[in-house]
């Protein structure tokens, strides 16, 4: 059954997304739904993702937090960018910073983290050099942003992760 199903929930979430984006529900939809659901899942296994394997339970509940709350100021930054005259100049630019993270899923998470928070993108990461390329929408100073990222969001998931 494992070779059929091996992520009963994945397949069972993506049956139910194919359904609810359905105009019309008929059987077909619903077979139709339950192959792709199947396949996608069969497809995700042959990947062979690696089992993450998280400690330090404050530490997560500690980095959701600063997440939460700097997506909140981020938000609000780049609205005033936004609303405000445009005679203002954005400083728009690229930071690459080096990483001492190494694990795929904790790479996953801060490149989430970075792409989610306004304002700022997860372009490229290096694997040889062990850097990121950012996108900011409002670059004021570049070791600001390097500090906040690595102090902030690095060591909390150097944590969790290592």
């Amino acid at each position: 059954m494992r070779k059929l199903l091996p992520y009963p929930i994945l397949s069972l979430s993506l049956l139910v997304l194919w359904l609810l984006l359905q105009q019309s529900l008929g059987l077909g939809q619903i077979l139709l739904g339950a192959v792709i659901a199947v396949l996608a899942a069969r497809a995700f296994a042959a990947l062979e993702p690696q089992q993450p394997r998280a400690r330090r339970l404050g530490s997560i509940f500690r980095l959701a937090a600063y997440v939460v709350v700097d997506v909140m100021r981020s938000n609000l930054a780049v609205a005033s960018i936004v609303l405000r005259d445009r005679h203002h100049q954005q400083t728009a630019g690229f930071v690459v910073m080096p990483l001492t993270l190494r694990d795929r899923s904790g790479l996953a998470i801060l490149a989430c983290i970075i792409t989610a928070t306004p304002g700022s993108a997860w372009l490229e990461y290096d694997a040889v050099h062990a850097t990121v390329l950012i996108h900011v929408l409002d670059l004021v100073d570049e070791a600001t942003w390097i500090d906040t990222i690595k102090n902030r969001y690095e060591r909390l998931l150097l944590e969790i992760f290592q």
